[in-house]
């Protein structure tokens, strides 16, 4: 089969290191589905995991999480799907990804794909919809059954992939949402998605918030500079509120800050499910499940922005030049 890898970087720093290379076609096992790729869409983790690459491999390293496709070969012990369904899934950070004809996933990390929407609107929500729903439903303690209207949520950085989504969740559960944009196109796209009010990420945010009527929120989603907002952060939050965050920092966070408020602090890392193959696996396919529904239901939208075609290294090198630029919004797909 044909797919698109990642190697060392060449010589030269403008020169891209993803190729174009076949590779056996590989046979379903076990929980595995053999899935026939039909789109694509691109996260930071592709830029990240690229970037990491340091070593000569013994083959290209095949990116790519979020895909949509055909099921055309089940293990023996598939119990959740069968050959031709359609699916949309983020899978295994350990594996090989999604640039490919074909990809082996685990069944309990895929989903029946959404019915009502194109393939494109469809591929770009799998990995953005399981941070945001992790984020807000398992580690902020929310229920997406409940309604919060006296509760606010502030995102940092709400026109991105995953604040895109973030952004309807919290609204569908009925929270104030307060997300950052810099730029017009980012306010508008924002504002798009649902916030009640859009805060600058490159101004005072604890200034902005006051002259916004409030001095403090009940939840903070941190999607972007953790190191450079965490003093805002700690002044934000309310006693007993909750902050997750999905970026790493680069310096010590002083968790003392957060001490005589009591807050809550909490990662989140999409793969950690998969990474350390906990019983909790089974709930990615559920929470895909269940937005796949939401999604055909015209509650959530799809968060796609721009649709590539031709899935191949050079396309693959724009797309990822589009995010490694850190001025995409929403969702950029690649169809084949």
């Amino acid at each position: 089969m044909k797919a698109i890898g990642a190697k060392t970087q060449q010589s030269g720093s403008n020169q891209s290191n993803l190729v174009d290379f076949e590779i056996k076609k590989p046979q379903a096992k076990g929980h595995d589905l053999l899935v026939k790729i039909a789109a694509v869409s691109v996260n930071p983790i592709d830029i990240a995991v690229r970037k990491q690459l340091k070593a000569d491999l013994p083959q290209p390293k095949i990116l790519g999480w979020d895909a949509w496709g055909i099921v055309e070969e089940i293990g023996s012990a598939v119990e959740l799907f069968q050959p031709g369904d359609r699916v949309f899934y983020a899978g295994d950070y350990r594996r090989s990804g999604s640039n490919a004809d074909y990809q082996l996933v685990d069944e309990r990390l895929v989903a029946h794909a959404p019915e009502k929407l194109s393939i494109a609107q469809a591929v770009a929500m799998p990995l953005t919809s399981l941070t945001a729903w992790e984020a807000l439903f398992e580690k902020m303690g929310l229920s997406p059954e409940k309604k919060y209207s006296n509760q606010t949520i502030l995102i940092i950085n709400g026109a991105g992939g995953v604040g895109s989504i973030a952004i309807q969740l919290a609204k569908m559960v009925g929270l104030q949402v307060i997300a950052t944009a810099s730029r017009s196109e980012t306010k508008n796209w924002a504002q798009k998605m649902g916030a009640d009010i859009i805060l600058n990420h490159r101004r005072s945010l604890p200034e902005q918030l006051f002259n916004n009527g409030q001095k403090s929120v009940d939840f903070i989603l941190g999607l972007s500079d953790i190191d450079g907002h965490w003093g805002e952060i700690a002044e934000m939050i309310k006693p007993e509120g909750r902050i997750v965050s999905i970026t790493g920092n680069q310096h010590p966070l002083d968790l003392g800050l957060l001490k005589s408020k009591s807050v809550t602090f909490a990662w989140e890392w999409m793969y950690t499910k998969s990474f350390y193959q906990l019983p909790t696996m089974i709930t990615q396919h559920q929470i895909l499940e269940k937005v796949s529904q939401l999604l055909d239901q015209g509650i959530l939208h799809s968060t796609l922005k721009q649709t590539l075609h031709s899935l191949n290294a050079d396309v693959l090198e724009q797309a990822h030049q589009m995010i490694a630029s850190n001025r995409s919004i929403g969702k950029i797909v690649i169809c084949k």
